[in-house]
């Protein structure tokens, strides 16, 4: 009796023992938990956790690259509340500067802006003109070449003179009319008009009609030079087919081109089918939306950073100085970046889709650019295509190094910068000019990092782009134009005279 006491006792001891173990099992990792249908280790203490070599996740040598989507978030909440306190701060300190009343504008600016706008479209007519001549000129010299007493050396080798000087009547024609343009809208600007933004509201109405204008005689000069030479090795587009010179030479072909939203001509673009009145009703209200933020952004929260920072630059308190960027430096982005969706994602979507206007890539992701250079091609595709096509290649196609035309495109681009900047506040002080100068050595520093093997040289290349950006570049032009603008009209005038 007593043996079989203990045999019990022994086993109720198994049972106890076996419990606690079962339950740490159900409770483990899956694992380390057994398979299903299999029996249950009995020593789970001894499992081995770590059965293999592994690295860190955030290692360089590790297998998978981990998913930064929580570090992201973070960013973004901690950019939200900073940008809050930001906020409470300023309507704590300054409370409600929002003023419709408060603004500066002239009746005249109004009045000679509405005129401005009216007249400025007419130098497409006028180029209209000049190329309808010249096709007529055109018509005339092939009809001379298809006689039948045509002689092939002599005559041809007249056509070529005639055609040589007939272009250069045309391009003086085009030069005068294009230049005209320019400097009738800057006369007025710069003597007449005194609001900044009216001002650069004219200033870029007249630069994108000087462009367009631009365009409009270079392209009619090679289609020209095509339709008189069939034979030549010049090929054209095929989309060109469709409308052949000399029947491009239209008043509503040129109409199209004056609202579509690109610098550069075609005789055809690819055409959307039909127009989505909803589509444009959106782009249009996140138009108006991004337009008021960027009101009420600039009156509320750069406004009092920029006038803050006039005793400073005035006495050249450097330390103080770099503090105002970098506070000006977030502001100015986010106005930036709500102006370049508003314009290039939102208005010129809608005057697309209103135009039935095909190609409607007018941007990339310029935001992941490796390097300077890269921006530049991606940001802004129209200006980007007219550079290329009708200043870039042209030089290259002359035998000038890729470096001269590249030079050459920035020094276009620097003058219009300037004319566009320094004009409305009526101030030239260079600044946007040697801006744009200062992208070429950045260009060439951070070219390497974009050709770099592996993800590191982007990376590098990418910061470099951003803080180059974002500190010096927008922030200190703003904080000079401002201050040349309030030494001439405002503030820090009346100090000096008082």
């Amino acid at each position: 009796m007593a043996d079989l006491t203990a045999l019990q006792s022994s086993r109720g001891l198994k049972n106890d023992t076996a419990g606690p173990s079962a339950t740490t099992t159900k409770n483990l990792p899956s694992e380390h938990a057994p398979a299903k249908g299999k029996t249950q280790p009995k020593y789970t203490h001894v499992a081995a956790v770590h059965p293999r070599q592994r690295t860190s996740c955030l290692s360089h040598d590790s297998e998978q690259s981990p998913s930064f989507l929580g570090f992201r978030n973070l960013m973004v909440i901690v950019l939200v509340v900073m940008n809050l306190r930001l906020v409470v701060e300023n309507f704590m300190k300054y409370g409600v500067l929002i003023c419709i009343r408060c603004h500066d504008y002239r009746r005249i600016d109004i009045l000679l802006s509405t005129v401005l706008y009216a007249l400025v479209p007419c130098h497409l007519f006028v180029a209209y003109i000049i190329e309808l001549g010249a096709a007529q000129h055109a018509k005339g010299a092939l009809g001379r070449l298809k006689r039948s007493d045509y002689h092939p050396n002599d005559d041809l080798f007249q056509e070529s003179r005639s055609f040589q000087a007939t272009w250069s009547t045309i391009a003086w024609a085009h030069g005068i009319n294009a230049t005209f343009c320019l400097l009738v809208t800057t006369y007025v600007v710069y003597y007449h008009i005194h609001h900044p933004m009216i001002g650069s509201i004219c200033q870029v109405h007249a630069i994108i009609v000087l462009l367009k204008n631009c365009s409009y005689a270079f392209t009619n000069r090679d289609l020209r030079h095509a339709y008189l030479n069939p034979s030549s090795a010049t090929t054209l587009p095929e989309i060109y087919s469709q409308c052949p010179y000399p029947r491009n030479v239209t008043i509503s072909n040129l109409a199209y081109f004056w609202w579509a939203p690109t610098l550069v001509y075609q005789p055809v673009y690819p055409r959307s089918p039909s127009i989505r009145w909803l589509f444009v009703a959106k782009r249009l209200a996140e138009c108006f939306a991004l337009s008021m933020f960027i009101w009420l952004a600039s009156a509320q929260y750069a406004a009092p950073v920029l006038r803050n920072s006039l005793d400073k630059i005035k006495t050249l308190d450097v330390a103080s100085i770099i503090e105002r960027l970098m506070k000006l430096s977030t502001i100015s982005l986010i106005i930036w970046l709500a102006g370049f969706f508003a314009i290039f994602q939102s208005a010129l979507n809608a005057l697309a889709e209103l135009m039935r206007f095909g190609d409607r890539e007018f941007y990339t992701d310029w935001w992941n650019s490796p390097s300077v250079g890269n921006y530049w091609r991606t940001w802004n595709k129209p200006v980007y295509h007219f550079m290329r096509r009708h200043i870039y290649s042209p030089l290259v196609g002359r035998g000038y190094s890729n470096g001269f035309a590249s030079t050459m495109v920035f020094v276009f681009s620097g003058l219009l910068h300037e004319l566009l900047v320094g004009i409305p506040t009526h101030n030239i002080l260079g600044v946007a000019f040697i801006g744009m100068m200062v992208q070429l050595p950045m260009m060439y520093l951070t070219a390497p990092l974009e050709k770099m093997q592996g993800i590191n040289g982007r990376v590098i290349g990418n910061c470099i782009f951003w803080i180059s950006f974002c500190l010096v570049g927008q922030p200190l032009a703003a904080l000079m134009y401002f201050f040349a603008w309030q030494a001439k009209y405002g503030s820090v005038s009346r100090l000096e005279k008082g």
